[in-house]
């Protein structure tokens, strides 16, 4: 995508707004689904205890309500998962991002990673809820990232996405590049973490990224003058 033509519509449509903080009140909620409505955001991405707070004041809009699942560690017990994820769909979550079994993936069980994300996407996919796989990839080597990426794509997620924003790293123009590489052209990227000005949207979309998390949406379409 040529970066120097994006209107304020596309970019705004690539974008999570997104508040994952434990200390979020539902006032700084109803604040950012009200931003979200104004820009005409993708999605907003919020803790699960929000989904409803936020499907309640989006009704109507075009802004899709998305939640985490098994976060910031993805260590949660899979059948877990999955409720967690059926839990936020009926509370009118539309799209799922999930932490990945890191440690499972480390230890090189990648059936254990591969059914941990397949549960999700099942009981996601049966309510056409879209699910983008959180690896954290500021944890994995670049071997393991690719592994990690493969899995998903196996398991049948809609996105891989780089990072929780809550690990030892963000998202970087290096590790969207290999994510996307590794998936191919047809699935989703999602890059996250420390992605604070238009200069950074820009970069980690020519690098393969179609979605961008990030809290400072509003800032980034400002400086890009939309």
């Amino acid at each position: 995508m040529d970066t120097h033509t994006i209107d304020a519509v596309t970019l705004a449509r690539m974008i999570d707004h997104t508040l994952l903080k434990a200390d979020a009140t539902p006032t700084q909620i109803a604040r950012l689904c009200a931003e979200a409505r104004a820009h005409h955001f993708a999605a907003v991405c919020i803790n699960p205890i929000y989904v409803k707070l936020s499907a309640q004041l989006l009704a109507g809009t075009d802004v899709a309500v998305c939640t985490v699942v098994g976060f910031p560690l993805g260590a949660t017990l899979p059948g877990v998962k999955a409720y967690e994820a059926e839990r936020a769909m009926a509370d009118g979550a539309t799209e799922i991002d999930m932490v990945i079994h890191i440690g499972a993936l480390k230890a090189q069980d990648h059936d254990a990673v591969r059914a941990d994300i397949a549960g999700v996407v099942e009981v996601a996919h049966a309510q056409q809820a879209v699910v983008k796989v959180i690896i954290e990839a500021a944890l994995l080597d670049d071997e393991e990232k690719r592994v990690a990426c493969m899995l998903a794509k196996e398991a049948g997620a809609d996105y891989v996405k780089t990072s929780t924003g809550f690990g030892p790293g963000g998202a970087t123009v290096a590790d969207v590049r290999l994510m996307r590489t590794a998936v191919g052209p047809d699935l989703g990227v999602k890059a996250a973490g420390g992605i604070r000005s238009f200069a950074d949207v820009q970069a980690m979309i020519v690098a393969g990224a179609t979605r961008i998390g990030a809290s400072a949406g509003v800032h980034i379409l400002s400086e890009a003058g939309l």
